[in-house]
């Protein structure tokens, strides 16, 4: 009875398609249309990744610390290393620069030599004044060897903020107004004003600049990707056809897989733009990956088509065949793999949501208009000629398939042999598998903003905020002495550890008055005793430290307090290691019954996020297993045909695992993606040879040994064609200029080709070897569907 509905079911869905050819082509040109005006609504990310859920403690700890002292990552620096910096006419070229970017709205306030500000004691009232380092006037080498001197010899407070610990780079510090940080016109300062002044400024001045921060990173960071997205979909479409012309020869059957893909990748940015979700990494590859999953589709149903051509001539009866003994398979085929995608929206990232969203329905939808629009296209086109059809009888394919055949019937030994040898150094990789939570690591590692990364890196000891929150649990509990003596107490521990630079706060400002109460001398640049508190405590009446660089480092109320140090770009292990390290210090100078201390930034929160996703892997793969499984049992209603169709299919994935382990690609979010991918994607192949099994097992009466090999057969060509489309089409991403892409094209490539070789040679032997165990009708009981309808001439009369 079910043979009978799906048999049915599919035959109605072809004729309905046949029948309403004109109807489906304005409703698919209209949907596409619609969607289309749906682009405008596309946006590109402005932030950094959060993979962590909303309410996650580690999130709430940073919007708590935001609450109170606002965006902490809006600070680009420019900087040079360059011995005739301070030569009057370089001098004065450096302020000018400096001049023209104060003058900039975008930007809120700038800390630069020419800006530069100290601290002086004035006696008649008792006052602390911040007067200007730099007199504005035409200056000679001595007015510039002056400035040099004191400011890299009696101004320790501007140590590491202006100039480096070794003394030999300056930089200038620019604060973003918080309102365009993570809006579209932050990037257009960096794209249209910044970058180009800095570039004119170089070839002026004839002086390498050097410019970071995190707003600047983000910004070209997400130029390259809208730069890639572009050149994704030209390669895959590149690539693709290539390959599809090769295998069919047939420019007409090229053309029309094109268009239809083409069409996909429409509805997919149609779809973002319809969701209001934003362009990502992630989601940035969807198109391509559109491309490359829809071409299998378009393979299968022109192979048909022509196959049945070939056969018998009649064009109606042959697009006939093609939807109902084509499209059951490949609805099957596309729902695995659509489901392999979809495990992401279990997950509670909005990241891997959207991502899974966007790709299972785009996954689906491809498959309805490869359904219909490849079959209409044909309908109105003169029949194949001969040499459109040449491919079918290709001696080379065949060569390969009876070498299948000849390793299944007479290699099986060797095939389990290398299969478990191929197991177990596999877990052996797996076990050397690192984690990385690097911000820096999938960055394009030859542009010149990476280069720079690596330079404040060494010059300053990195470039990446790591905020510490004390919560003193009073007012003003933040600028006792006591808590001050204690930060400072932190400050030390925080300078120890070699991954993390010198800590800014308000303890520096504490020393610098106790300098300037003792006239500048910089000895003194230290936290005041109680007696010289008292002393100093006149001066500072009245002192205010609005606009004062210190002035966010504690709050209006003076209960908070806030210690920022730059990271390097550093792994999840390493600072895990170094939280490990700290937290006991911390908890031992700030008891947690008197003070309440937490740890944010953003390079903290991606790395947390990053140990996130690893424990979610899990999940969304165990999942994506579990719901394929179901699937299967669905179909074939056996126990044992869902162990015998998962193990080839999990093979793969432990041997890329490996892979990364022994290659050094550590888990990371791009990497993560790889398994759920390239499992939906590889159980494909299996759906469609065990489709073909059983339908030969019932043709040949139970015979297990006849059917397998007839299988392998009729669908080893389809599995190599489409494997080989997979292949080429996931390396198209090795092209990138992000790491993490390149590993995952790279990978998700090699566990597919796996995967081909593990269906056609390690599942085939698997039935074989199993014979006894499943050579009985009760073991394959009568599907739930009909995968693939045996030849009816009831199908002859749909085409009356």
């Amino acid at each position: 009875m079910s043979k009978i509905f799906s048999f049915g079911f599919w035959n109605s869905i072809a004729r309905v398609i046949l029948r309403n050819r004109v109807t489906i082509i304005i409703i698919t040109l209209c949907l596409t249309a619609f969607l289309a005006t749906q682009w405008k609504n596309m946006r590109f990310s402005y932030t950094e990744a959060n993979l962590l859920p909303d309410d996650d403690e580690i999130n709430l700890e940073y919007n708590n610390f935001l609450d109170t002292f606002g965006e902490e990552g809006n600070l680009i620096v420019i900087a040079v290393k360059d011995s005739t910096l301070f030569t009057p006419e370089k001098f004065k070229a450096w302020n000018n620069l400096t001049k023209t970017l104060s003058s900039y709205s975008e930007i809120d306030h700038v800390i630069s030599l020419g800006t530069l500000q100290k601290l002086e004691k004035f006696d008649n009232p008792k006052r602390f004044e911040m007067v200007p380092f730099i007199e504005q006037k035409d200056w000679d080498s001595t007015d510039v060897a002056g400035y040099k001197d004191e400011l890299l010899n009696k101004l320790p407070f501007y140590k590491n903020l202006v100039y480096s610990g070794n003394k030999k780079t300056v930089q200038t510090a620019l604060y973003l107004n918080e309102d365009i940080v993570n809006s579209k016109q932050r990037k257009i300062f960096v794209i249209e004003d910044l970058k180009p002044l800095i570039d004119k400024f170089q070839e002026d001045a004839d002086m390498k600049v050097y410019v970071s921060g995190m707003p600047y990173i983000r910004t070209l960071n997400s130029q390259n990707i809208i730069d890639e997205i572009g050149l994704f979909i030209g390669a895959a479409l590149l690539v693709t056809s290539l390959i599809f012309f090769f295998f069919f020869r047939s420019i007409r059957a090229t053309v029309i897989s094109m268009i239809t893909v083409l069409i996909g990748v429409m509805w997919a940015f149609g779809i973002i733009g319809l969701l209001h979700y934003e362009i990502t990494v992630l989601t940035a590859l969807i198109p391509p990956l559109i491309i490359v999953i829809g071409i299998p589709n378009c393979i299968f149903l022109i192979n048909k088509y022509q196959q049945e051509v070939k056969n018998h001539g009649n064009q109606a009866k042959s697009l006939q065949r093609v939807i109902s003994k084509v499209g059951n398979a490949t609805l099957l085929t596309n729902l695995t793999t659509a489901s392999g995608f979809a495990t992401f929206i279990l997950t509670d990232s909005t990241l891997l949501k959207e991502f899974g969203i966007v790709a299972s329905i785009n996954i689906v939808a491809l498959f309805i208009l490869s359904l219909v629009i490849i079959p209409i296209i044909y309908s109105y086109m003169p029949l194949p000629k001969d040499k459109h059809l040449k491919h079918l009888n290709k001696q080379w394919i065949g060569g390969f398939v009876d070498w299948i055949e000849r390793m299944v019937r007479h290699h099986r030994i060797a095939i389990y042999i290398s299969s478990v040898c191929l197991l177990v150094v596999s877990i052996i990789g797996i076990y050397t598998i690192k984690i990385s939570g690097s911000l820096l690591e999938d960055m394009p590692q030859k542009a010149d903003f990476f280069t720079d990364i690596r330079f404040f890196e060494e010059e300053f000891d990195g470039i990446m905020p790591l905020e510490i929150l004390i919560d003193t649990k009073r007012p003003k509990g933040a600028l006792k002495l006591s808590t001050l003596k204690k930060m400072e107490t932190l400050e030390t521990a925080i300078e120890e550890v070699p991954q993390l630079s010198q800590p800014l706060s308000v303890v520096r400002l504490a020393k610098y008055s106790k300098q300037a109460y003792y006239n500048g001398n910089p000895k003194y640049y230290q936290l005041p005793t109680s007696q010289e508190r008292n002393f100093i405590a006149p001066y500072l009446k009245g002192f205010s430290t609005e606009g004062n660089l210190m002035s966010s480092y504690v709050d209006t109320t003076g209960r908070y307090a806030r210690i920022t140090t730059f990271m390097k770009d550093i792994g999840t292990d390493e600072m895990d290691r170094i939280e490990a390290e700290l937290w006991p210090k911390i908890n031992k100078i700030f008891p947690e019954e008197q003070y309440k201390v937490s740890m944010t930034g953003k390079a903290l929160i991606f790395q947390k996020g990053t140990t996130y996703l690893v424990k979610n892997l899990v999940i969304s793969l165990t999942l994506a297993i579990i719901l394929i499984a179901l699937l299967m049992a669905w179909m074939f209603r056996s126990f044992r045909m869902i162990l015998i169709s998962v193990i080839p299919n999990l093979l793969p994935l432990i041997v890329t695992a490996g892979m990364m382990g022994f290659l050094g690609v550590p888990i990371k979010p791009s990497t993560i993606l790889v398994f759920s991918i390239a499992f939906g994607i590889s159980v494909d192949d299996t759906i469609h040879f065990l489709a073909k099994y059983r339908q030969e097992l019932k043709a040949n009466n139970w015979k297990i040994k006849r059917s397998v090999y007839a299988a392998l057969k009729e669908t080893g060509v389809s599995m190599f064609y489409t494997s080989i489309v997979l292949f080429f089409g996931f390396s198209v991403f090795m092209i990138s200029s992000f790491g993490g892409t390149v590993a995952l094209g790279g990978l998700v490539s090699a566990t597919l080709l796996f995967a081909m070789l593990s269906n056609l040679l390690l599942l085939p032997s698997l039935l074989l070897s199993l014979e006894k165990s499943i050579a009985n009708k009760e073991t394959l009981k009568e599907p739930a569907i009909q995968i693939i309808t045996e030849e009816d001439d009831i199908l002859d009369d749909t085409n009356s």
